[in-house]
């Protein structure tokens, strides 16, 4: 499955589906890394996640036996936070949302409030009370602007499916009455920030995921080369059904990360 060919020279690679299963490493992702690292072609780990700080993904992905460093991570929470400082620096944010997106928050230069904020900020939130939406409400309809980290429903658990910073966002939006601000995948400021971070231009970038609707349209939007692998979310029996869906197809499809790697290995110097 081919739609176009452009140069490798760098990977965009997504985490949760793609390198592990919560706290399980798919087969071959730790020698998929290693493999990258050894022919020195430059990569970095792009995940919608937002509760996490960069030090905090590596140190998951080096527990799993993935070889990882905190400046190879791009959050939605890192995007989110520089874009807001690029709209207004040094704003107030109210966060409804974990460490990782205060954290990203405050080393953009701005300013966590629990009163009158010119942003209201939100990621997953496993804290998330009735008390919080409500205040939340109120600021987005005083006028606050409505910043959504990413749009994922629900995600992957050890323990099956938990409802996703989109779920919460979906309430947001409808008591706000205001479509929020979208970050993350497949949105193209995280795509922005990521080419940004890798210093590349989208036509030497690929983008590798399992997720039609947000990886590999994520890559499809910002015209991106794009992989995807058949290790999660997305499988030979649905995938036909997911690419109708997302409403794009990946450059090439590869069945497992040991492929993959054959498929770097075969087209990183086109």
């Amino acid at each position: 499955m081919t739609e176009k060919q452009q140069p490798m020279h760098g990977l965009l690679i997504d985490l949760d589906g793609t390198l592990y299963h919560g706290t399980h490493r798919i087969d071959g992702a730790d020698t998929l890394i290693s493999y990258l690292r050894e022919i020195k072609l430059p990569f970095r780990f792009v995940t919608n996640n937002s509760s996490a700080t960069p030090e905090e993904v590596a140190g998951r992905l080096m527990k799993m036996g993935i070889q990882a460093a905190a400046e190879e991570v791009c959050t939605s929470a890192q995007a989110a936070a520089e874009h807001i400082a690029r709209l207004k620096p040094g704003a107030a944010v109210f966060v409804v949302g974990e460490e990782g997106l205060r954290k990203a928050v405050q080393e953009a230069g701005l300013v966590l409030t629990e009163e009158q904020p010119d942003f209201v900020l939100q990621g997953i939130d496993r804290s998330f009370t009735y008390e919080r939406l409500t205040k939340a409400v109120r600021y987005i309809h005083a006028g606050a602007t409505f910043v959504l980290t990413n749009p994922d429903l629900l995600l992957p658990s050890t323990d099956g499916l938990i409802p996703g910073a989109g779920s919460i966002g979906a309430m947001l939006q409808a008591a706000g009455g205001k479509k929020p601000i979208l970050i993350g995948k497949p949105s193209t400021i995280l795509m922005d920030y990521s080419l940004r971070e890798i210093g590349l231009k989208a036509d030497e970038t690929w983008v590798v995921g399992d997720n039609m609707a947000t990886d590999i349209a994520f890559g499809a939007a910002a015209g991106c080369s794009t992989i995807l692998v058949l290790t999660g979310l997305t499988n030979a029996q649905n995938m036909d059904y997911y690419m109708e869906q997302a409403g794009c197809k990946p450059t090439t499809v590869c069945h497992h990360l040991e492929e993959l790697r054959s498929y770097i290995s075969d087209h990183r110097e086109i």
